[in-house]
């Protein structure tokens, strides 16, 4: 409950109460900005009010100063792309997670939690594997595929796709897969083959075409395969 009162107060911050004119004022002036002490003062405000805890005033103070420090650190970026929005959301969150566990007295309860993961059989299995299929098997599956990728890039002067945007459909795609086997939805794993299986029958009339068409086929296969079994050996050890 902590939690979500915090977050909430967060949202409101971030992206409910703050408007666009605060935007490109404090990514003007930065340290400069009075919106941006505003902005900081407002999100510890609204912590404070839907806290109700009255008597608790260090858990705002706290939230305010950090939101501040945050946003300075992100206006001071060279670049405002999603990488640093990303980084900036999850060191908000990582905040509101210290300030539950400090009203909540459980920073003592850590240590011992954190331990105990890492003694159990099912959380490490279920790490090891989502690592697994995030950066081995992708490495796995281009070293694989590769020779087909150079007979398709001699053929064609574009680039066979955006830049390493089949790396990163490859990691959803796979994380995907081995969340639905962990959870024992092996028939959504099917809707998403189906889904992708409609590029075998796009309208493809050249050669070069229908080649990169099959490559992505075998790699997407690939990736599917490799999961499932990593997939159902997590399964079996872990549950």
């Amino acid at each position: 409950m902590i939690f979500l009162q915090l977050f909430l107060a967060h949202v409101l911050t971030d992206f409910v109460f703050q408007t666009s004119k605060w935007v490109k004022q404090k990514q003007k002036k930065k340290s400069k900005s009075i919106f941006l002490y505003l902005h900081a003062f407002l999100a510890g405000l609204l912590s404070y009010l839907l806290l109700r805890d009255w008597d608790q005033i260090l858990v705002p103070v706290f939230i305010s100063i950090t939101h501040f420090v945050i946003d300075l650190w992100k206006l001071n970026q060279k670049k405002d792309n999603l990488k640093y929005f990303l980084l900036d959301q999850l060191l908000h969150v990582l905040v509101i997670i210290i300030a539950c566990l400090y009203l909540s007295s459980s920073f003592e309860e850590i240590g011992p939690r954190l331990i105990q993961l890492l003694d159990s059989y099912s959380f490490l299995s279920i790490l090891i594997a989502y690592l697994l299929i995030i950066f081995p098997v992708g490495f796995i599956i281009g070293k694989a595929t590769e020779k087909w990728h150079d007979e398709i890039l001699k053929n064609t002067k574009e680039p066979l796709s955006l830049k390493a945007a089949g790396r990163y459909i490859g990691i959803f795609e796979r994380i995907l897969v081995l969340t639905f086997i962990l959870t024992d939805n092996f028939s959504a794993i099917g809707f998403l083959i189906a889904a992708k299986s409609i590029l075998r029958f796009a309208d493809k009339n050249e050669a070069s075409a229908r080649k990169q068409t099959e490559y992505v086929l075998i790699g997407t296969l690939m990736s599917f395969s490799i999961t499932i079994i990593i997939g159902l050996v997590v399964r079996h050890i872990a549950f």
